[in-house]
């Protein structure tokens, strides 16, 4: 991997006037070390989606659980009492009664009902992994969106400090009567400009590190390191946004095959136990049945649930085939950004090394006195320009890998 803030300082490395010493830095901070898979997990963790998570693996196995029960649902006890004994009169009729009724599966619903609990679990998992997913897209955007920040201040400080040592030059050979004094105020204004230019990046540096501090709880780190690229070999059939679309669509053919088995509601069996005696004098006489209920099918419902089934499941394919197309682009037009944004880096390091080469030699030959300093600035200008866009095209190369890799479905 390639540290982008490493290159980035000494990319910038303009050359001084040769008889100035270069401006004083400030001692720099503690590198903070912070990868781009830890920022990931750590803005994982403060998802909405992640904390909700326990709780939606927990209901996806107790649907499990209740699946696998020996009854479709709980069994209950109705218990009943019967008497013509008013006013106190203990010689009256009386009957007890107590009933256990037990719920029964149809042919074939239990199975039906344990696949649908674990095509339900099997979409828990994967929509988890998909949320995972378009947050690492989120993550990788605030990530570079750093780099570049914090390209444009590196930028604008090297400016800042070029300037200010050739404006003490300038302003040492102005009092030696060696240059005019529009040339004093044309350094002046270049300082002037550098230092505007240094105050926006700031802002802009702020802002870049408030969304990622929201994002992710941390600060920035101090090194933004290139993804490494996925195989070449790699494709986008397990994308975990397409994942989930077939685990969704799996649930749906689960859900098809339950309505299947379920055409009419449970039956139930039921062991009634009934005493009953006709008068205080007589003894209890006991009798134990069996009850079997057995509800009649409704034809109108059925289908309108079939139906509202199938035109899921179709719309769901349909989906899922539109993602693997559009996916199979992403990856194509990501695989030619990276081609692209190889060739543009080459070539702006070729021409940020020509433009430091001719600034070198005018630097010496102002020095000299062989080269004004209108000749100077617009090679600084140049030189300048030429940096600043092999450090975007950098960028530009990091940010096209961690997209080819998005768009391949590969966390950071």
């Amino acid at each position: 991997m390639k540290r982008t803030a490493f290159l980035l300082g000494m990319a910038l490395a303009l050359p001084l006037a040769a008889n100035e010493p270069a401006a004083a830095t400030a001692a720099p901070a503690p590198p903070r070390q912070l990868t781009l898979a830890q920022a990931f997990e750590l803005a994982w963790q403060r998802t909405p989606a992640a904390q909700a998570l326990t709780g939606r693996q927990a209901q996806s196995r107790a649907e499990a659980d209740l699946a696998a029960a020996w009854t479709p649902a709980a069994p209950k006890v109705t218990l009943g009492a019967l008497s013509d004994r008013f006013n106190n009169n203990s010689a009256g009729w009386q009957e007890w009664e107590a009933e256990l009724a037990v719920p029964l599966w149809l042919p074939g619903q239990r199975d039906a009902q344990q696949a649908l609990a674990q095509a339900q679990q099997s979409l828990v998992g994967s929509q988890a992994a998909a949320q995972r997913l378009e947050l690492a897209g989120t993550v990788r955007d605030a990530w570079w969106r750093l780099a570049t920040a914090a390209n444009a201040g590196v930028l604008a400080q090297g400016r800042l400090d070029w300037a200010k040592a050739l404006q003490a030059d300038v302003d040492r050979r102005w009092r030696a009567g060696e240059m005019a004094r529009t040339d004093a105020n044309i350094a002046r204004t270049e300082v002037q400009a550098a230092e505007a230019e240094a105050i926006e990046t700031i802002r802009g540096e702020r802002q870049a590190q408030f969304a990622w501090r929201t994002l992710t709880g941390v600060p920035p780190p101090a090194a933004l390191d290139e993804e490494a690229p996925a195989a070449a070999s790699a494709e986008p059939g397990a994308n975990p946004r397409l994942l989930a679309l077939d685990a969704a669509i799996q649930r749906v053919r689960a859900r098809a095959r339950l309505q299947d088995k379920s055409a009419r509601e449970a039956p139930e069996l039921t062991l009634r136990v009934l005493r009953e005696h006709g008068s205080a004098a007589e003894p209890y006489a006991n009798a134990i049945g069996v009850k079997l209920s057995i509800p009649f099918s409704s034809g109108p419902r059925l289908a309108s649930e079939g139906a509202g089934i199938a035109a899921e499941l179709v719309e769901a394919e349909a989906q899922a085939q539109q993602l693997r197309e559009q996916l199979r682009f992403e990856v194509d037009a990501a695989r030619a950004d990276v081609q692209a944004a190889e060739r543009r880096l080459a070539l702006a390091g070729t021409r940020a090394e020509l433009a430091a080469e001719t600034l070198q030699l005018l630097q010496r030959a102002f020095t000299l006195g062989e080269a004004d300093l209108a000749t100077l600035l617009r090679a600084r200008a140049a030189a300048f320009d030429a940096q600043s866009e092999r450090e975007r095209q950098r960028i530009a190369r990091g940010a096209a890998v961690s997209q080819l890799n998005q768009a391949l479905g590969v966390l950071p």
